[in-house]
């Protein structure tokens, strides 16, 4: 199969060799923006041809660029194709971007349009100051709702207009044109411009196709619930999703994706730890709540599951006894689990974003989910190293093919090859902060190999904390471990410059609810039964840690920590930052002697 030259050119490729299937699809029902409609991929190309051509007859230009500020729908698959085939550069922003952070997006990568829809969105863009955007086309709207201002153009008038050519606009880009550019989620400072062009997107949807062993995604189907502004989502459900062929459905509500897995039975599912964590504990929430006798029938089937995974860890697979036993504790007690969370026809399920406790995608691959963590960043193309397959829980895999990834003498992770960014839009200071003249693309994060070349990171450069007696301590191991106690949701260690650590932690709103229904969560996090379960929870999570690492007092919070906030990033990573402000007098009354005590391990 010859390698296309752009992603437009992948993209006609596709549309050639499959026109009559499936692309998009909504969820059915008809809920969303996009009601019950069903695009193919000639559908699909139709709808970019029409964008493409609208916007060239509004003036948008080669080499202009075009934010969209749009949630995950159908049509922002057309209207960002429909930009790149205008010879200019789509910028997706995260959908939570007020007015002032629009206005410096906006002026930053010095867009002229914004591509948005009716209501909310389209008030917060008309709100922001865009001395550089000359026209806001608008979705679901009609010309005379356009009156109100002057910038505002109805997107109906750029999809009436007369088609571009796809084949002879493809001919025009080329591979070190700017495809796009990832901004930062700016858990520290502003955010950066991550510039990604056409090569650095097709070597990382080649690395796919190697993993995947399959030269397309015909037949595979994906749900797309993360923000298109970040890579992962970008990458895994539009440009993979453009190369390869598959069938995406748009979620516009993440919150609806437990009904959305089993509606879509998606073939591939990618989440931030934060989604398999919640489906772990709610997978052994509903089983406790069968009784202690089906909770130790389950444990014995999750034993027979670890000696399963463990010989496919090496490579092999179980025979004999072992095999007859998995096939019957399968059939009898995982599939239908998995069937039930709407994930018995996924291939491959992975994590990425954040650091995920090893427990977790333990008991995922034990239950028979072929669950395995991803480790990259926005500027190495979204990933780096990975292994979907023969995975070592607790590791982030083996490099990618074709792909060079050392540790620097202090043991740095840094990366060199194709999927490496080519810079940080009009930031050279930053630039040269990040990418060396070698070109090796320096993470920030420290990490370590194993002798078969599987990398665990230990943590963020700077984020460890040192305490008061001088240690160094990772505070996302401490936190992974934390998570493990089964009522703990989100978790994260203080002790930066203080004699011990201590850990402000939320309790799981899915495990809390199955135990205790509808009470509510201020209620459970002050109930001392629940508070002497936690803490007799950290105490055994204590033991796995050294005593440096060991956590004197937590403090229990009856409330949930929301994606897109001041304390995560809409990944759901923590801004440790906006943690420390918003706690603050709790963190000083625990190192105060309040709070609950934890006792030290042995």
């Amino acid at each position: 199969m010859p390698q296309p030259r752009t992603v437009a050119d992948a993209f006609l490729a596709t549309v050639a060799r499959q026109p009559d299937d499936v692309a998009l699809t909504a969820l059915p029902g008809g809920a969303g923006p996009d009601g019950d409609a069903s695009w193919t991929w000639r559908d699909y190309a139709d709808r970019a041809a029409r964008v493409a051509g609208g916007l060239q007859r509004a003036g948008v230009a080669p080499g202009d660029r075009v934010l969209l500020l749009l949630p995950n729908r159908m049509a922002f698959h057309p209207a960002d194709l429909g930009v790149l085939f205008a010879g200019a550069t789509a910028i997706s922003v995260y959908n939570s971007s007020s007015p002032e952070q629009l206005a410096y997006l906006a002026g930053h990568s010095r867009a002229v349009a914004v591509i948005t829809q009716a209501g909310e969105f389209a008030q917060r863009v008309l709100a922001a100051d865009l001395p550089s955007v000359t026209q806001v086309f608008v979705m679901d709207t009609d010309a005379e709702a356009g009156c109100a201002d002057p910038r505002v153009v109805p997107w109906e008038s750029v999809t009436a207009a007369e088609p571009a050519d796809l084949t002879t606009a493809a001919g025009s880009i080329e591979p070190d044109s700017l495809l796009t550019v990832i901004y930062t989620s700016g858990t520290v400072g502003p955010p950066k411009g991550v510039m990604l062009d056409h090569r650095n997107v097709l070597a990382a949807a080649g690395v796919v196709g190697h993993f995947y062993g399959r030269d397309d995604d015909r037949g595979r189907r994906l749900v797309s619930y993360l923000p298109m502004a970040h890579i992962a989502e970008r990458m895994v459900s539009h440009y993979i999703h453009v190369c390869r062929g598959s069938q995406v459905t748009p979620l516009a509500d993440a919150s609806r994706l437990a009904e959305a897995l089993t509606a879509v039975r998606p073939s591939v599912l990618f989440g931030p730890p934060r989604v398999w964590e919640k489906l772990a504990s709610g997978i052994q929430a509903a089983v406790a709540a069968r009784g202690a006798e089906a909770e130790a029938s389950f444990g014995d089937a999750l034993r027979i599951g670890r000696a399963v995974q463990e010989l496919r860890a090496r490579g092999k697979e179980p025979a004999g006894e072992l095999a007859e036993q998995w096939a019957f504790v399968d059939e009898v007690a995982f599939a239908p689990v998995r069937k039930a969370v709407g994930l018995d026809e996924c291939e491959i399920a992975f994590s990425g974003a954040a650091p995920i406790p090893p427990e977790v995608i333990d008991f995922l691959r034990d239950i028979g989910l072929e669950m395995s963590e991803i480790y990259g960043m926005s500027e190495s193309t979204g990933g780096m190293t990975w292994e979907p397959y023969r995975v070592k829980a607790g590791t982030v895999g083996t490099a990618y093919p074709g792909t060079e990834v050392a540790l620097a003498d202090d043991g740095e992770v840094l990366c060199r090859g194709p999927i490496v960014f080519r810079g940080y839009l009009d930031d050279p200071e930053r630039t040269a902060e990040t990418l060396d003249a070698d070109g090796w693309l320096h993470s920030g994060d420290i990490g370590v190999f194993d002798d078969e070349g599987y990398l665990t990171i230990i943590d963020r450069k700077k984020e460890l904390i040192i305490t008061a007696g001088g240690k160094n301590v990772s505070p996302a191991n401490v936190e992974a471990v934390l998570k493990t106690v089964p009522l703990v949701g989100q978790a994260m260690a203080v002790g930066d410059d203080r004699p011990y650590l201590v850990a402000l932690l939320t309790l799981d709103p899915d495990v809390a609810r199955a135990r205790y229904g509808d009470r509510p969560l201020p209620d459970v996090a002050t109930d001392p039964d629940v508070v002497a379960e936690v803490v007799s929870g950290v105490a055994k999570a204590n033991e796995r840690l050294s005593r440096v690492e060991s956590v004197r007092r937590i403090a229990l919070l009856g409330e949930e920590w929301l994606p897109d906030t001041d304390l995560l990033t809409p990944t759901m990573k923590l801004k440790r930052r906006g943690v420390l402000a918003t706690y603050s007098d709790l963190i000083e009354e625990m190192y105060e002697g309040r709070g609950h005590e934890v006792a030290p391990p042995h």
